[in-house]
């Protein structure tokens, strides 16, 4: 084995200076006996090659689309953050489609909510028009109950595009990057949780006597619910737009806008709260006119 002096090492039949500073702390000090004498030395410890893995970022990972509806439930900043890209179309087709089956699939339990609303349109239209004949109520209720059918199919997507339109808008006052269609894929996605809603309706349009139902604010988990139908047509509505469906929406819009938009989640709040009442202008609107 070498031996050592101070900072001297004995190596092959010679006392050698040995720079102790210099010697880095992962090299690896080695030696062999042989005809020439003991040689010894320091192997230096070499660095791991970097692989792909360690250079490349992680990417969001895949899933289907069935799996982003369940997702979105529990872990909707996973599911906007995987749906980057702003792909919307086959989302709001299988929402469109999924919603349309349903509404059709259970007209006995939406049936008394639409018979409510209708009784309420065609009372105002008697009220402001006093030489209507029963007849003339009576077809006028028949061309009702068929526009809403349809109507329902229409504006369903429409409404997405339209909240998507006010969505973005109003991102830009607060200075979300999002696209128009990461704002569409939001708003989207946003409205899984309808679905419930328009279950839980026909459920309590099938449980509820139809004295208890006097408009489709009777059937929401919200404010609107305990409000008496003599309430003033603005405060209606204004008060029934706050029930737990709406702010769940609102609460998926906002975790979305931050994800894609790129802003605190405190701002993205504001946002979607300013999308929530220009929403309800038009509906407000129509609500001062009623009154």
């Amino acid at each position: 084995m070498p031996r050592s002096r101070g900072a001297e090492c004995f190596v092959n039949n010679s006392w050698v200076l040995k720079e102790c500073a210099a010697l880095h702390a992962d090299n690896t000090y080695y030696w062999s006996a042989g005809n020439d004498g003991i040689t010894s030395g320091f192997h230096s410890t070499p660095e791991p090659p970097m692989t792909d893995a360690a250079v490349e970022a992680p990417t969001p990972s895949k899933a289907g689309l069935w799996e982003d509806f369940i997702d979105i439930f529990y872990q909707p900043s996973a599911v906007f953050e995987r749906r980057r890209d702003g792909k919307y179309g086959l989302a709001l087709l299988a929402y469109v489609l999924l919603s349309i089956v349903l509404y059709f699939a259970l007209r006995n339990g939406m049936g008394p909510i639409m018979d409510a609303e209708m009784s309420k349109a065609t009372a105002a239209m008697a009220a402001k028009n006093p030489n209507l004949t029963s007849e003339q109520i009576s077809s006028m209720t028949g061309s009702m109950e068929k526009f809403a059918s349809v109507g329902f199919a229409i504006f369903l997507p429409i409404g997405v595009f339209l909240t998507a339109a006010i969505l973005w808008g109003v991102s830009r006052l607060f200075d979300a990057r999002e696209s128009f269609a990461e704002a569409a894929m939001i708003t989207t996605y946003s409205q899984i949780p309808r679905i419930i809603e328009l279950v839980l309706n026909a459920l309590q349009g099938l449980l509820l006597q139809p004295e208890q139902i006097t408009s489709h604010y009777s059937v929401t988990l919200g404010i609107g619910r305990f409000l008496s139908p003599t309430t003033n047509p603005f405060a209606m509505t204004l008060l029934g737009g706050i029930d737990l469906f709406t702010i769940w929406t609102l609460v998926l819009m906002a975790i979305g806008l931050s994800v894609l938009g790129g802003i605190p989640r405190s701002k993205a709040a504001l946002a979607v709260a300013l999308v929530w009442l220009v929403g309800l202008i038009f509906p407000l609107i129509g609500a001062l006119r009623s009154a």
